[in-house]
Formats: C-alpha cells, sequence, structure tokens
C-alpha cells in the first residue's frame, strides 16, 4: 500500500491544555464504568474473592481460593486488590481497580515512551491508538490477571528501549535499566516466570537478527538482577518454606506443563488468537503495514524517513540499538510463543498490543495515508453491518429464561454500533476539513475514530450487565447473606459458582466436583466431600448449615430424602439450609 502523506500531515497537535482535558475525560470514563457489572464467572469472582479470602484473613503469603490452596498464581493482583478492600472497602469497582489502573497508566506510559523515542506526534498516536484499541481496553475493564502481567512486561520493554537512547546521561541509562529490572520482578509475581522469559526470549532473537552484542553490556545485570531478587524471591521463598508442596505444582504443573501439555485442557488451533488480533486492534490493522516496512528496512540498517525538526530521527540509532525492531520481535515472538503452546486463553496475546500502538503510532505519524477515506469506510460498513444484524442477538439464548436478557442486550449492542458508526461519520468529515488547502484535521480525525471506538467498547461491556446481573448470582445471594452466621457450615453440590463465595462473603466445602481445586482438595482433604452419600452424613450432623446446587441436584436430593429447605432459587442456582 502507499502512504503519501496530505499535503500538510498532522501538522498541528494539540495543545498542552487540551490533551490534559483529554486525559482527564478518558480517566472519568476509564473508571467511572468499574462499578456498573457484576461480576461474572469464572475469572472475575475468582480474583475477587482470593482477594477477599486475603483481606480477611490477613494472610498474605499462602493463598487460598474458597479456603483451598491456590497456587497457580502469584500474589501481586491479589495484594494489590486486598489493599483496594482496605482503602475502600470489598466491592466490584474495588475488585476491578488494578486492572483498570495498570490499563490506563500503560496508555500514558505508551504515550510517554513514543513522545521520547519516535517523538510528539508518535507518542500521542501511540496513546490514542492504545486507548483505542478494543482487546487493550477491554482487558482492563475485566478482573483477570492478564492486564497485570501485560502492563508490567510492557513497562519493563518501555524502560529498556527508554535506557538505550543516544544522548541521555550514564546515570540516567543507569536508572532507566534498573526500573526494567523491577518491572519483571512485579510481572514474575503477577503471573510466573513469562515475565522474565518472554522478555528475554525477545532480547535474544533482537540480539542475533539485529548482531547488537553490545547492548548487553548496557543491561546492568549484576545490579539489575538483583533489584529483580530483591522485589520478587521473597513471596516464593516464604511459600516454599510454609508449603513445601509449592515449587513443584507452581513451576512444574502450571508452567512446563501447561506449556507442552493439554493438561488444562485449553488446547486451540494454531490460528486460534488470529481473530483476536483482528478484532483486538481493529480500527489500526491498516497501520501495522507500513509500520511492519519501517521495521524491515530498520532492520535492514537503512533509515526511514527524517522526522520533523527537533524530533528524533527514524531509524537505527547512534549505539546500534533497532527500536522498531525489537518492538515488532515483541508483538511477534509473543503471538508466536502462545499460539504454539497447549494451553490457549484469549487474554494471553494482551502483552502484544502497547508494542503495536507504539508501531502503529510511529508509523501514522508520518502523515495521514491516501487510503485513510477506504480504512474510514470499511470501518464504517462494518458498523452499519453489525448495526443491521443486532436483532440477531437476541436469538443467542439457549434457554426461555435468557431469551430477554439478551433482547435486552440487542438494545445495547445496537447503541454501540451506532456510536461507531457516527464516529466514522464525524472521522471521515474532519479528515475532508484537512484535506482542504489551510485544514488541519488529521488529528481530530484519528482522534475521533479512537474515541468511538473506545466508546462502542464501554457501551457494549456496560450493556453485558443485561447478562451478568443474573450469571453473577448477586441478587440471590443478597437474600442469603442476612441468613448466614459466623461459622455457618455451607456445602457446594456437584460445582462451585465461581462468584457466589464472593457475594456471599463466605467460603464453601465442595461436594462430589472439586473443579479447578483438585490441588487444593488434595492437599486438605477434610475440607472436601467426595459424594452426595458423604454429603448427606455430614449435612444430618449440623444443626444449622446451607448448601447451594444446581435445580436438577436439588431434585435427585429430594427424591433421595435429604432434609432440605429452600431458601432462596434462581433460574440456576438453588440455596437451601437444614430444615
Amino acid at each position: 500500500m502507499a502512504s503519501n502523506p496530505l499535503p500538510a500531515p498532522l501538522p498541528s497537535l494539540p495543545s498542552r491544555r487540551t490533551l490534559i482535558l483529554l486525559a482527564v475525560l478518558l480517566a472519568l470514563v476509564w473508571f467511572g464504568c468499574l462499578e456498573y457489572r457484576h461480576l461474572i464467572r469464572t475469572d472475575e469472582g475468582r480474583y475477587a474473592e482470593i482477594a477477599r479470602e486475603m483481606f480477611a484473613s490477613g494472610d498474605w503469603v499462602t493463598i487460598r481460593y474458597n479456603d483451598y490452596k491456590y497456587f497457580e498464581k502469584p500474589p501481586l493482583q491479589a495484594w494489590a486488590t486486598a489493599l483496594a478492600y482496605e482503602l475502600f472497602d470489598v466491592g466490584a469497582w474495588q475488585a476491578r481497580l488494578w486492572t483498570a489502573l495498570t490499563g490506563f497508566l500503560t496508555v500514558l506510559a505508551a504515550g510517554f515512551a513514543g513522545a521520547a523515542l519516535f517523538g510528539r506526534a508518535a507518542g500521542l498516536l501511540a496513546a490514542v491508538m492504545l486507548a483505542g484499541a478494543p482487546m487493550w481496553s477491554g482487558a482492563s475493564h475485566f478482573n483477570t490477571l492478564d492486564m497485570g502481567v501485560s502492563a508490567t512486561m510492557c513497562w519493563a520493554l518501555f524502560a529498556l528501549l527508554l535506557a538505550q537512547r543516544p544522548g541521555i546521561t550514564a546515570a540516567a541509562q543507569r536508572n532507566w535499566m534498573w526500573a526494567c529490572w523491577a518491572a519483571m520482578a512485579l510481572a514474575m509475581l503477577s503471573k510466573g516466570l513469562i515475565g522474565i522469559v518472554l522478555p528475554g526470549l525477545v532480547l535474544a532473537v533482537y540480539t542475533v537478527l539485529a548482531r547488537d552484542w553490545a547492548l548487553w553490556k548496557r543491561l546492568h545485570i549484576v545490579s539489575g538482577l538483583a533489584i529483580f531478587l530483591v522485589i520478587a524471591a521473597p513471596w516464593f521463598v516464604l511459600i516454599a518454606q510454609r508449603n513445601p508442596e509449592f515449587l513443584q505444582f507452581f513451576f512444574i504443573h502450571e508452567h512446563f506443563q501447561r506449556f507442552t501439555t493439554n493438561v488444562h485442557a485449553r488446547q486451540g488451533p494454531i490460528y486460534y488468537f488470529v481473530p483476536l488480533l483482528l478484532v483486538g486492534f481493529l480500527p489500526w490493522l491498516a497501520q501495522l503495514v507500513p509500520a511492519a516496512c519501517r521495521a524491515c528496512r530498520e532492520w535492514l540498517g537503512k533509515d526511514a524517513q527524517a522526522g520533523a525538526p527537533g524530533e528524533p530521527r527514524p531509524g537505527v540509532w547512534a549505539n546500534g540499538l533497532r527500536p522498531r525492531l525489537m518492538l515488532a520481535l515483541w508483538a511477534g515472538l509473543i503471538f508466536a510463543f502462545f499460539s504454539v503452546s497447549h494451553s490457549k486463553l484469549s487474554g494471553y496475546i494482551v502483552p502484544i498490543f502497547p508494542a503495536l500502538a507504539l508501531l502503529a503510532g510511529d508509523a501514522l505519524a508520518a502523515g495521514l495515508p491516501r487510503w485513510w477515506p477506504r480504512q474510514l469506510l470499511a470501518l464504517g460498513l462494518i458498523s452499519a453491518a453489525g448495526l443491521a444484524c443486532t436483532p440477531l442477538v437476541a436469538g443467542l439464548a439457549k434457554r426461555p429464561f435468557e431469551a430477554p436478557e439478551y433482547a435486552a442486550y440487542a438494545v445495547w449492542v445496537g447503541a454501540a454500533l451506532a456510536v461507531m458508526l457516527m464516529g466514522c461519520i464525524l472521522a471521515w468529515r474532519l479528515y475532508r476539513r484537512g484535506a482542504s488547502p489551510g485544514g488541519d484535521g488529521g488529528t481530530a480525525s484519528v482522534l475521533a475514530v479512537s474515541g468511538a471506538m473506545f466508546l462502542t467498547l464501554m457501551i457494549a461491556g456496560n450493556g453485558h450487565e443485561t447478562l451478568g446481573r443474573s450469571l453473577s448470582g448477586a441478587d440471590l445471594a443478597a437474600k442469603v447473606r442476612p441468613l448466614l452466621q459466623p461459622g455457618d457450615p455451607f456445602y457446594a453440590v456437584r460445582g462451585l459458582d465461581h462468584t457466589m463465595p464472593f457475594y456471599l462473603g463466605t467460603t464453601m466445602m465442595m461436594v462430589q466436583s472439586s473443579d479447578e481445586l483438585a490441588f487444593g482438595a488434595a492437599q486438605e482433604p477434610q475440607k472436601f466431600s467426595p459424594d452426595v452419600e458423604d454429603f448427606a452424613k455430614r449435612w444430618a450432623g449440623h444443626t444449622r448449615a446451607f448448601a447451594m446446587m444446581s435445580p436438577d441436584t436439588y431434585e435427585d436430593l429430594r427424591q433421595r430424602g435429604v432434609p432440605m429447605r429452600e431458601v432462596a432459587r434462581d433460574e440456576r442456582r438453588v440455596i437451601v439450609t437444614k430444615p
């Protein structure tokens, strides 16, 4: 594709006051939406509950979920969320605060790094593109571990590149490299070895391709490794001392076996992440073509077009570093790494999007391409086609009680796509103004597309509450929670609903199905009931007790003669107490 810029390519950037206003508006919407939706299963309920139990018990070393040992993941997000509970009480927005905060800070960090590496225009566009990338803003508003590890890994990448800029002082280079090592330690505490393995893989491959062996002399390996160990090592030492079974399970089962086998039954085809990439970076996919060309030219040592006066010159730096090549390898290698893994979940490729945003922002900073109107037309047609198909959303219900929920959600989806369509129209008008003599609408056109995509995702995401409220079980829990007394036994028969311990404020003894807590149940078998016969014996010995089960299980136990009194029910769950 050709990339001829407009007569005046992005000639004017917003003023400082305008940028601050845009950042404040983004923050208001970004954080203001955290409370609107109830937590949904599985991940949101699980990680909210892990932090609640940590907060309630005061044990910040041995991680527990539903009172079972849970050694699948490190503690950083649980620590941050428990601290949010300590400061602001227990709730849904507090449970999502860490993911939202790390996602937002990375948008700002992408802007700062892009400006320092490639110029102010590239920095602004990188931040704008990342905020408008559906995969990034979506992951920032969903309570999983993917955003925390993605953000900290990308902070390490940004710090590495900032440390290698030509012309900075030795002290500044050292401090940025120390920040890089500290960020990798936080990534390790977020999700384990990938926090250092993936950055190390990128660095090794980059060194071979660029033949930039001198880079290793500037990494401050000894002092940096000391910082890494001071931050990351203490928790691993403490938990291994208190739980000797931790090391084998965490490092062998949760890392090596997860990657090389189907132990978690999360396999997928080699192209599993391709649709997620296409949708996750949808507004800016076309910008990846010139970005890839610039990275290839840089790899071959051919300088790209010079930047504006006073801005860094694109291309190979004086010290031999090729920043665009490293960003491209970061995105490509992480994507390939998880594509060949035997364990695949959609959030695994979230770390690639900040690098893609920097590459795309750098490419677009050279000027809007002549095919920008066609890009806007394609986005508009996709939005219009989706808007025309929104009535089909109502037909996605699989059970009769879901039909009204999906019908209500169709309205939200339609509103979201209408906003995207209007954003494309506005962006086209701003582009036309910029293409006229003396016009200057290029930057505004890009901002309109990004803002529309961000609002589209926020509307569609918050609209999911029409489905998520019943999925969460919060209304059912609100009826039962006043009946509970401290110490009341509570059973989860034939399955754990992963949001209910959080909304009920109590843990449950699991019956027959250990779900994902098989390891914890094996470590403390007295906390697990292996079948309904054992449950019936335990149940008979209680004066007060509660149990939750599906309606089908309730009917089965009633026919078996288990004495139960129903206290609350919805379409998915029945909660009973001892008569």
